[in-house]
């Protein structure tokens, strides 16, 4: 009844899952105003409160930052040989690094990056990752903006991105794969009602795609280019669709896509810490695509490919080249990122080739 009253005196204080009694942010807000201390409060939740019960933005007092799950650097899984600053500086040395297996991989794309996975096995890891989500379907939902939501629609929407991970596809797509599951008289979604569903997911932090990629800062091209999706950690999927890392090694397609997901995470993770932003390449009228663009404040970037192994190397190279070749505005760095690769290596035409397990920010 009286918010102030969880406000003590010694500093910082955190307050988790402060969305749930919005009124925090306006009372943390004024706080803010009566002297010029910073770093007093520290806010927390697991999703984003409905704004009409926030009176004030916050702005010029409070900052917000996007918590992720744990990259394989803060993990203990990368050993951090090469930095993505390092890429951009040109400080690279070839260097021999340990060959990660296949099945590591594997388990490390179901473990997820969630703190209370780390030290699990890979079961425990899953049955926490689907508890998670059966909360979110039980609860969360409906009760982030007290609108009922329809579980089974959700859980059939989630099963349509993990089945779409790491790929372009538009509502369209996930509104047909619900579709198919059901019949029309079960079952009528609309683009409306995915659109919707869409928008819970992200704010709950579930999801978050990666935007498309333009070098001319005022082109056309830049509108209306589709987003990549991708789950807040690729675990999710994996927890979705019953994934497991006998299952991914049966399927390498589908390891390739979860493979390119856990990179693209990390990368994410890495770049944010350094003021960057996560992008990918894709040229509708020429089909080439680079699976990921990583852009630093001051507009340079690099270019990055993604493969699982390395007998892909020449194919990601080859497409680098493309990209280079068709760009006005050359990369910085072209780098090919690995699975199963045993060395960080600067190749004689200038590309950098490394496993992921030795990456950092």
């Amino acid at each position: 009844m009286d918010v102030n009253l969880i406000l003590n005196k010694e500093k910082p204080e955190l307050i988790d899952e402060w969305q749930e009694v919005p009124a925090v942010w306006d009372a943390i807000r004024f706080q803010c105003d009566q002297d010029k201390e910073k770093g007093k409060y520290i806010l927390t939740g697991s999703a984003t409160p409905v704004t009409t019960q926030i009176h004030h933005s916050g702005a010029g007092r409070i900052c917000k930052m996007k918590m992720y799950t744990m990259s394989l650097y803060e993990s203990g899984d990368s050993t951090g040989e090469v930095s993505l600053k390092d890429l951009f500086e040109g400080k690279v040395q070839n260097t021999l690094v340990k060959k990660t297996e296949l099945k590591t991989l594997a388990n490390l794309i179901v473990r997820g990056g969630w703190p209370e996975t780390i030290d699990s096995s890979i079961e425990g890891a899953r049955r926490i990752t689907r508890s998670y989500l059966e909360a979110v379907l039980d609860k969360d939902i409906s009760e982030i903006d007290g609108v009922k939501r329809d579980k089974n629609k959700m859980e059939m929407l989630l099963r349509s991105l993990a089945r779409n991970e790491s790929t372009i596809s538009t509502n369209s797509v996930l509104v047909k794969d619900i579709g198919d599951n059901v019949t029309e008289e079960e079952l009528n979604v609309s683009r409306n009602t995915v659109a919707d569903y869409l928008d819970i997911l992200n704010k709950l932090h579930l999801i978050e795609n990666q935007n498309s990629y333009m070098y001319k800062i005022r082109s056309r091209a830049n509108v209306g280019k589709l987003a990549k999706r991708h789950f807040i950690d690729q675990s999710l999927g994996c927890a979705i669709l019953n994934i497991t890392p006998d299952k991914l090694m049966n399927d390498l397609e589908t390891f390739g896509f979860y493979f390119e997901a856990l990179c693209e995470r990390d990368l994410r993770i890495y770049a944010e810490s350094l003021d960057a932003k996560l992008y990918h390449y894709r040229e509708n009228i020429s089909g080439l695509e680079v699976d990921a663009i990583v852009e630093i404040a001051d507009g340079e970037y690099g270019a990055i490919e993604i493969k699982l192994g390395s007998n892909q190397e020449e194919e990601a190279a080859r497409n680098l080249k493309k990209f280079y070749g068709a760009v006005e505005v050359k990369p910085k760095f072209m780098c090919i990122i690995c699975g199963l690769y045993d060395a960080v290596v600067k190749r004689p035409d200038g590309i950098y080739v490394l496993p992921i397990t030795a990456l950092k920010n």
